[in-house]
């Protein structure tokens, strides 16, 4: 369970064999079935998730009970609702397994420590916050200034392994258009090939 965590930490930093090995006992693995709640709304992310095999999804439902999706979350991936992980306050999100799932949770108290004694993961969550921010704001353009079928294609080119994962009807609410649009979408694209 800890292959892909040791290899996606040391894409980006330096750590010792004893170093790993700590930070090991501040994780704690879980499963999840398909369809099963990491997170719901109105309860407090007590855990910052690392996805080390499978594939969840966070999302909001509206006041019509129309949801939306903000991330997916694939191996190799982190996922959690930040503001209520560092504030202890209800979160607005909810966080469900579209596949079987292997995760690594790491508590508030643990990620503190684990900061503090192994001072080389500052930079490793910095260097995660900072690419968390860029894909924020380069989502956010795009949701106010791109076609529908602009989003589409930066999702496929970007994603392509999404497309035999994840439903079209979530694909639809990630890019926050319809069903009729997606499939009308993919269609015209079909049919220029």
């Amino acid at each position: 369970m800890y292959e892909l965590f040791y290899k996606k930490i040391t894409e980006l930093i330096t750590i010792s064999e004893t170093e790993f090995n700590f930070c090991k006992t501040l994780f704690l693995p879980k499963k999840l079935r398909k369809k099963q709640y990491l997170l719901q709304e109105g309860d407090v992310c007590k855990y910052n998730t690392f996805v080390s095999k499978g594939l969840l999804r966070s999302f909001t439902i509206d006041n019509r009970g129309t949801e939306h999706i903000l991330q997916f979350a694939f191996e190799g991936w982190w996922i959690g609702d930040i503001y209520s992980f560092l504030t202890e306050k209800p979160s607005l999100f909810n966080i469900e397994a579209l596949e079987e799932c292997e995760l690594l949770l790491i508590s508030k108290p643990s990620m503190d420590l684990l900061l503090e004694k192994v001072p080389a993961f500052e930079r490793y969550f910095r260097i995660l916050i900072q690419n968390n921010l860029i894909a924020t704001q380069r989502r956010l353009m795009g949701t106010l200034s791109e076609t529908a079928e602009e989003k589409y294609t930066n999702l496929v080119n970007n994603f392509p392994g999404c497309l035999q994962r994840v439903p079209q009807h979530m694909i639809a609410s990630y890019l926050g258009i319809t069903r009729e649009t997606l499939s009308r979408i993919r269609s015209q694209m079909a049919a220029r090939k």
